[in-house]
């Protein structure tokens, strides 16, 4: 490492690095690569010696971009262009990575400067998604872009299926965006039905009515995804209806 931490100066600064490769899932050949990925800018500005995660969280960034853009490539074969940029974004963005740090419990192994600890650093989606991007780039430099694929894939595969209703997110601001232009108001959602059933995949029908017209229905597991569903459909009576069918 660039800093000149060893293997056993940062087994010895941060103890329980072992116990976070548990949580990740991947255990390093050189630790010193996840000791840097932890360290906040704020935390080597007071040990001297000791480099920041930045430059790694730069390397995390690209790596996730191609690792991500691959793995949508790949499982989402009738999606154009602009499907797989528009998932892409949601799923490479700060709160994506923010809420996979999250997941894998990374804020008690984040070294922050005693000020950024103090006022709650290790709660900040900024701080812990540049962390999170540094522990992929970490990984990468530790074992290569194979060991980085293989741990994205497994810690986004539930992201990486959920593509389509995150993609038609932007469907329903496509949705709104269009009716403001044809017809000068907001269309609303109405929930039509909601079958109380935990893992139903259509537990939730949902309207999208413009004034008061239905013009699209959809289902889903949740709300949103009902919501997300409803406004695909609405956009599609809009097109047919205004012969555009970009």
């Amino acid at each position: 490492m660039d800093s000149g931490m060893t293997v056993d100066r940062a087994d010895n600064v941060y103890p329980d690095l072992g116990r976070f490769e548990a949580q990740l899932g991947y255990s390093f050949r050189d630790r010193s690569h996840l000791a840097n990925a932890v360290c906040h800018a704020s935390s080597a500005n007071e040990n001297p010696g000791v480099e920041s995660n930045e430059r790694l969280e730069f390397l995390g960034d690209a790596v996730m971009a191609l690792v991500v853009g691959h793995l949508l490539y790949e499982a989402h074969s009738d999606w154009e262009e602009g499907d797989l940029s528009r998932a892409l974004q949601r799923l490479v963005d700060r709160p994506a990575f923010a809420a996979l740090a999250r997941r894998l419990e990374l804020a008690p192994h984040l070294r922050l400067g005693r000020t950024e600890q103090q006022s709650g650093g290790a709660s900040k989606d900024s701080i812990l998604s540049n962390a999170m991007e540094a522990v992929v780039g970490a990984i990468y430099l530790d074992g290569g872009l194979k060991s980085a694929r293989s741990f994205v894939k497994r810690v986004y595969a539930d992201a990486l299926r959920e593509g389509a209703p995150r993609v038609e997110g932007d469907s329903k601001t496509r949705f709104q965006e269009a009716v403001m232009a044809s017809r000068g108001e907001f269309p609303r959602y109405e929930l039509e039905r909601d079958s109380g059933v935990d893992g139903d995949e259509t537990r939730f029908t949902s309207l999208a009515r413009v004034g008061d017209e239905v013009w699209g229905k959809g289902s889903g597991r949740t709300k949103q995804a009902a919501e997300f569903s409803a406004a695909v459909e609405g956009l599609k009576q809009l097109r047919a209806e205004t012969g555009d069918h970009g």
